[in-house]
């Protein structure tokens, strides 16, 4: 009886964890798209946005610098970030 008590311990303890790290890692990605856009909005970039069957699509340019951010359905964002020297 101990070691189920010991082992249900443990089970619940792992899934704490386990959803605390992953909610962190989305609130992580978050930030630094938004932190992206700002910075690009105060450098004076040209901003298009443009959204597709759930897709959404950002594209920021200066003279130096191109930033395009892809979210999908699913809310997974893919960030590219060219600068030009």
């Amino acid at each position: 009886m101990k070691k189920i008590k010991l082992i249900l311990v443990f089970a619940i303890f792992s899934t704490l964890i386990f959803t605390s790290c992953r909610e962190q890692a989305k609130e992580e990605e978050i930030s630094e798209t938004e932190t992206l856009i700002q910075e690009m909005r105060e450098e004076g970039a040209d901003i298009e946005v443009k959204s597709d069957d759930g897709e959404s699509k950002i594209k920021m340019e200066t003279e130096n610098k191109e930033v395009k951010i892809k979210t999908d359905e699913d809310g997974d964002s893919k960030v590219k970030v060219d600068v030009d020297d």
